[in-house]
């Protein structure tokens, strides 16, 4: 016999933890080391990445 895994489902706490701030703008910001140079512009920038939501921004120099 197969072992059987218990199913448990997510609470709407779990579900939705960290979006609620983010879906009114406070977002937490983080610098994404990855990509520091726009080949487009040809210029340096800096990309900002939210820690919760993924959603990213571009700050250049």
């Amino acid at each position: 016999m197969a072992d059987i895994l218990p199913f448990h489902k997510p609470s709407l706490k779990e579900k939705h933890k960290g979006k609620t701030l983010c879906r009114h703008g406070h977002h937490k910001w983080l610098v994404d080391k990855e990509k520091q140079f726009d080949v487009k512009q040809g210029k340096l920038v800096t990309v900002y990445r939210c820690a919760r939501c993924d959603k990213q921004k571009v700050k250049t120099h």
